[in-house]
């Protein structure tokens, strides 16, 4: 048994719905929450710099003495995860395995929707993830930058959420899929909306709730799961500390109590 913290990353504030997801399946694991504030967005950037940013936030966590890290963003997943691994002392894991393995069980037909940001679909990530788990697999891939601002905003059932979202799936109800992965964290604020627009026939896939699971398995074959109570949660941001403080409220359904500022 380790009473060490989980470490948790991300480019923002969009990785909470990672870090709940956790508190939820881990109620006895404490967690070190970072949010990389000061250099979001990671989805326009590129790979080489998306794996530094990633690579420092690695080191920073590590000097915290967390015994696990989790990459709570899909960007850095799909750029970073192979590096910081072989970097890494402590098992690393990202969002994007867990979310395909989960779309490969769910769907009937082997046509498969991802949505995501721009530079977790320009990646390939998901698709040469879901296809190395369902080879003759059929995957559309649709970009929807406008959703992370709207969530931010608190706009999950905003009638001009609701516009944009229709726009943006069009393609993948043109696709017939039967599963859709929302590839990005702040995608499952929205998860209602997107039921209503894509209806009862398509199974949503929550990269959040799956990657808890995987952390969940991984500590116990570790044998690295806590053994006592219930540690409180810290929160870490690189910039833009009062932001954090108030859209994080909306992701966790809490108030945050302690939130640091560590400049990278």
């Amino acid at each position: 048994m380790n009473s060490a913290p989980l470490g948790v990353f991300d480019s923002g504030i969009g990785g909470l719905t990672v870090a709940r997801a956790l508190f939820e399946r881990l109620p006895r694991e404490a967690v070190i929450y970072f949010g990389d504030t000061a250099r979001v967005p990671y989805g326009p950037k590129s790979p080489e710099t998306v794996r530094r940013y990633s690579a420092e936030i690695l080191t920073y966590l590590l000097r915290r003495g967390v015994k696990a890290v989790v990459i709570a963003c899909n960007t850095s997943t799909a750029h970073a995860l192979g590096a910081l691994q072989q970097q890494s002392p402590v098992p690393v894991v990202g969002v994007i395995e867990p979310g395909a393995r989960a779309a490969v069980t769910a769907t009937r037909s082997g046509t498969i929707g991802v949505i995501g940001t721009a530079g977790t679909i320009a990646s390939g990530a998901y698709e040469r993830a879901i296809k190395a788990l369902r080879p003759a697999a059929q995957v559309h891939s649709q970009p929807c930058p406008l959703f992370v601002p709207l969530v931010e905003e608190g706009w999950f059932d905003h009638p001009a959420a609701e516009l944009i979202a229709r726009e943006y799936l069009e393609p993948l109800k043109r696709a017939q899929i039967d599963v859709l992965v929302l590839g990005c964290t702040h995608y499952p604020l929205i998860k209602p909306l997107l039921a209503r627009v894509m209806g009862p026939d398509v199974t949503l896939v929550d990269s959040a709730e799956e990657t808890a699971t995987v952390v969940a398995r991984e500590l116990e074959r570790r044998d690295l799961l806590a053994n006592g109570a219930a540690h409180d949660h810290r929160f870490v941001v690189s910039d833009d500390e009062p932001h954090f403080r108030k859209v994080g409220a909306l992701f966790l359904g809490e108030k945050l109590k302690q939130v640091e500022v560590v400049p990278l």
